[in-house]
């Protein structure tokens, strides 16, 4: 006697060795013995062998016509053999039974199992919906198919081009293009992005790095970095936005702090200002003036752009300022926080008259600080002065050696003496002097001169040692106006936010707290309203103290504590997308020329920076050398979608070989001032 049972959810015959009622000993056609409870049985058959009647079934189960199964059963559960005699017309014989049982259970969309060997057909809803999505997995497979071959003959399958972003930088894994991207991706052994960018999906490698920070940032589902309509800033004395967008419908025309949509006359400053910044400065926050008075000494004015008198935070664009926090800076290009013509409407042009709050210093002869004043007034700017035409005749050499003729000459010096009086006070030096700084300029007219990345684009990398006289000059200005009007905040009980440090550690704060780092009592970021939320809105806050209002953050503002939080994050974000943009534009200035090696020092271990530019990359093959060494590189490979650079230790840099027996291990270049606020 032979049995066919189920065991594991599969379908197996065997001979049977002994009958125990409920339970039997089976012999497999492979020799394999194995104890079956009787309740699994489901057929009992002489003939054909065991082995047989199952090849024999799986034979016959084929021609079997699963719809025609269906239509002829009835609405009532069955057993397999009685399915089988109706479909035979007759009692069948065991490969006759067998196959339609294998056929049943080979369709669950159609038969539904109730027990072992007993079926229901399916409702015929429930059999339609289910064929609907058996055919659209059918579909959806042939079309992963079809989509892996496209990627892996390089060609972009167009049901990618409307899903691009976020199959690149944030893939829906249940979409069959994600599929199909990483079955490409197993099959060529290409990351996604390598994979996509050989197809043509992406222009260029900077886009690709550029797109992922857009994608997080500004998504175009929220406008991506262009602006809503907006209701335009009041008008400021005579001043008025000349050219802004149309007021959104419905908008209650209020773009002041304090709900008053009527312009706004300021008083007009008797001084002749001007600014400090670099070329490609647009959004200028800070500007100086130095007046002689009768008495002698001067009063030095140190003047910040005020866009918070043109709106509030409740306006279009303080919700703007709000959303954006920053602006975003990097190589080639930055994203404003505020939209352009507004940026113009206050910025610190040369030839404009500008609402500005006014920090100024009553200065002895001598040098010494007598006293200060807030003021909220109209400043005219008469110069932008730029670093690249003030640093050749202004600087460590020329001041130490008598300076020149040239205009300004005597109103930097001056702001250059007390600047020093400022640092001694504090007891802090703005900077150690050996840290440098790195101008990105970016060519975009210009052929990028690069195999790898053809187009345009051509990066130019100026270095610029920090510690400057015209860098201590305005960091010390600045230092000086933030800690003064912190600590005006503070005595008022108006909350700000803070920059705070205490051992070592830098952070925001509602509280006003020492700023170790810089030897000041309090600090609060004020100076850069145009560019930097914080300083708009403490600079909102400073408003309405001097304008004796209630100030739009009030104590225990949850809205000023949201803000906090979320500026610091932000900011952190935007500060690092910054760095990896100048990390990735070093090295296309690598391949732009054309180098094949470095020269560059030991930070410490195998973590090494580059002479010529600031790049930091690790470089496993060094051996264990002292912070400092001076060592030559071997260029490998340079990867700009991975943004990854491969070097290989060739030998100390020799003119500084014999210099290595003598090094202490102590390095300034590398030393860290803890608040980027130092520099200007």
């Amino acid at each position: 006697m032979n049995v066919l049972f189920e065991e594991d959810g599969a379908f197996r015959a065997g001979g049977v060795l002994a009958d125990n009622v409920t339970s039997l000993q089976i012999e497999l056609p492979s020799g394999k013995r194995s104890k079956v409870k009787a309740a699994n049985v489901l057929l009992r058959f002489a003939t054909p062998a065991p082995g047989d009647l199952l090849e024999r079934a799986e034979a016959d189960a084929e021609g079997i016509d699963v719809d025609f199964l269906w239509e002829v059963c009835g609405e009532a559960e069955f057993g397999f053999e009685e399915l089988a005699a109706e479909y035979h017309g007759a009692k069948p014989d065991p490969v006759q039974a067998a196959a339609v049982l294998l056929r049943l259970h080979s369709a669950p969309i159609h038969f539904h199992r109730k027990g072992r060997g007993r079926f229901r057909k399916a409702p015929p809803e429930i059999l339609q919906a289910a064929l609907a999505g058996l055919e659209k997995k059918r579909q959806q497979a042939a079309a992963i198919e079809r989509m892996v071959a496209e990627l892996t003959a390089g060609r972009l399958p167009a049901e990618f081009a409307p899903i691009l972003p976020q199959l690149i930088y944030k893939p829906d894994r249940n979409r069959p293009e994600t599929k199909a991207l990483e079955a490409a991706c197993g099959e060529t052994g290409k990351s996604a992005a390598r994979l996509l960018f050989d197809c043509g999906a992406l222009p260029s490698t900077h886009d690709y790095h550029l797109g992922r920070f857009l994608f997080e940032f500004f998504p175009e589902g929220k406008g991506g970095t262009g602006f809503p309509a907006y209701e335009p800033p009041r008008a400021i004395g005579a001043q008025r936005l000349t050219s802004s967008p149309l007021p959104r419908e419905g908008g209650r025309g209020d773009g002041s702090p304090h709900g008053d949509a009527e312009d706004i006359d300021l008083p007009l400053a008797e001084v002749a200002a001007f600014s400090v910044d670099d070329a490609h400065t647009t959004e200028i926050d800070d500007a100086f003036s130095v007046t002689d008075k009768p008495e002698g000494g001067w009063q030095i004015g140190i003047h910040i752009a005020a866009p918070g008198v043109g709106f509030g935070p409740d306006s279009d664009l303080g919700r703007i300022t709000r959303e954006r926090l920053s602006t975003v800076y990097m190589p080639g290009r930055k994203i404003t926080m505020l939209p352009e013509d507004v940026v113009e409407h206050f910025t610190l042009a040369a030839g404009q008259t500008v609402p500005a709050i006014s920090l100024y210093l009553d200065v002895a002869s001598d040098l010494r600080l007598l006293g200060h004043a807030t003021r909220l007034e109209r400043v005219p700017i008469v110069a932008n002065l730029r670093h690249h035409d003030i640093e050749p005749v202004f600087n460590a050499d020329t001041l130490a050696q008598g300076l020149g003729d040239f205009p300004w000459r005597d109103e930097l010096k001056l702001l250059w003496e007390f600047a020093q009086v400022l640092e001694a006070g504090r007891g802090k030096p703005s900077d150690n002097g050996n840290r440098k700084d790195y101008n990105f300029i970016v060519d975009w007219n210009a052929d990028s001169g690069i195999a790898v990345e053809p187009g345009k684009g051509r990066v130019s990398i100026d270095e610029r040692a920090r510690g400057s006289p015209l860098d201590t000059l305005v960091a010390e200005l600045m230092i000086m106006a933030n800690a003064t009007w912190g600590a005006m905040l503070r005595d008022a009980g108006i909350p700000a936010l803070y920059r705070v440090q205490t051992a070592g550690k830098v952070r925001m704060s509602t509280v006003a707290a020492a700023h170790e780092g810089l030897g000041v009592e309090c600090y609060a970021w004020s100076s850069s309203p145009l560019r930097r939320y914080c300083d708009l809105l403490n600079q909102w806050q400073l408003i309405a103290l001097l304008q004796g209002e209630a100030p739009p953050f009030p104590p225990k503002s949850a809205d000023l504590l949201a803000a906090m939080r979320d500026f610091e994050l932000t900011y952190a974000a935007y500060a690092e997308f910054q760095r990896g943009m100048e990390r990735y534009w070093c090295l296309r200035w690598l391949l732009q020329q054309g180098a094949t090696t470095a020269q560059a020092r030991v930070l410490r271990e195998t973590l090494l920076r580059l002479d010529e530019i600031p790049l930091v990359a690790r470089v496993p093959s060094v051996p264990e050398l002292a912070r400092g060494a001076h060592v030559l590189l071997g260029i490998e490979g340079i990867d700009l979608l991975e943004a990854e650079l491969r070097l290989r230790y060739i030998e100390l840099a020799p003119e500084l070989a014999a210099e290595l027996a003598s090094n202490d291990g102590s390095d300034g270049d590398f030393a860290d001032d803890g608040d980027g606020e130092l520099t200007a």
